[in-house]
């Protein structure tokens, strides 16, 4: 029997996460970059509050130059898919940004082909067949490749394979990704203040407190999935995963009022076509083995 409360805190992670383009836009004037910067340091700000209250430090002497090389690059990586999202939201793209998180499971299974040299059944090539058609649609459709999804689907895919080989929980990784992005992001800021363009401290208390709450905002949905991964089947989480990028698609779509002409229309039906594959073959696979997690779209531990 499946945990109510795990599920809970499933549905609530990936609804938070769901919920961001409506949270971004409400920090402008700040730009994307500055926006970044902050969500870095703050978030390192209430992640360290969250391991001092549960007096959990041990995990520093374990950081391996190994380990420090991977959280490095994965800081790196979730930056840039950290600021790509906040581009996209703040400047009208919330439903190619939702794209890019609908097509991240089958760039994971690409991933598996070629880093961990897994074969794929039928379906799954059946998947990946339809999602390249997707692309190709929408690539006409916009008049260029839709690089803010592509962008988004491979940077998490990327970073959810090099936290794999870090293999570190998420929190605690998070901490450590931050702490390494946290100069450069101080930086970045202290140089915007000098030249006079900085938002923070300069829009207001409540602009300034909505910067600063955006560590929080990032720190909470990643509490509540780690509570759900602890409680339910990997099954039942990867099912969860949708929920963001449907929340995202629907905001894009009713509340911000985002163009969907019908040739955009046929790319996302062909996507949500290869996830419905992608996701039966692989529950099919599960009651076949009787193993989880399924060999399909894995959930993702830190989204957008």
């Amino acid at each position: 029997m499946i945990d109510r409360r795990g599920m809970a805190a499933g549905a609530a992670a990936y609804g938070l996460w769901g919920l961001f383009p409506l949270y971004w836009p409400l920090l402008k004037p700040a730009g994307a970059g500055e926006v970044l910067a902050h969500r870095i340091m703050w978030s390192l700000v209430a992640v360290a509050v969250i391991l001092g209250v549960r007096r959990h430090w041990r995990w520093v002497r374990e950081l391996t130059p190994r380990r420090i090389a991977l959280l490095t690059l994965a800081a790196v990586v979730i930056s840039a898919n950290w600021g790509t999202y906040i581009y996209a939201v703040n400047t009208g793209h919330t439903i190619e940004a939702a794209l890019g998180y609908f097509i991240n499971p089958l760039i994971s299974v690409l991933l598996g082909v070629l880093v961990f040299r897994e074969r794929l059944r039928p379906w799954q090539w059946a998947a990946i067949g339809l999602g390249a058609a997707a692309v190709l649609v929408l690539a006409v459709d916009y008049g260029r490749p839709p690089w803010i999804a592509l962008v988004l689907a491979c940077s998490f895919g990327t970073y959810g394979l090099v936290k794999k080989f870090a293999d570190m929980p998420s929190a605690e990784s998070l901490a450590a990704e931050t702490a390494v992005l946290f100069l450069p992001a101080l930086t970045f800021v202290l140089v915007l203040e000098g030249r006079g363009t900085a938002a923070f401290g300069h829009e207001g208390v409540v602009n300034a407190l909505l910067l600063a709450t955006g560590g929080v905002v990032t720190a909470i949905p990643l509490m509540l999935f780690n509570a759900a991964a602890t409680r339910i089947p990997m099954t039942a989480l990867g099912m969860l995963q949708y929920l963001a990028p449907v929340l995202q698609f629907l905001i894009g779509l009713l509340i911000q009022h985002e163009p969907m002409p019908a040739s955009r229309w046929i790319g996302f039906l062909l996507v949500w076509a290869a996830l419905a594959i992608l996701t039966a073959d692989g529950l099919g696979a599960a009651r076949r083995t009787r193993r989880s997690p399924v060999p399909g779209p894995r959930p993702a531990a830190e989204a957008a």
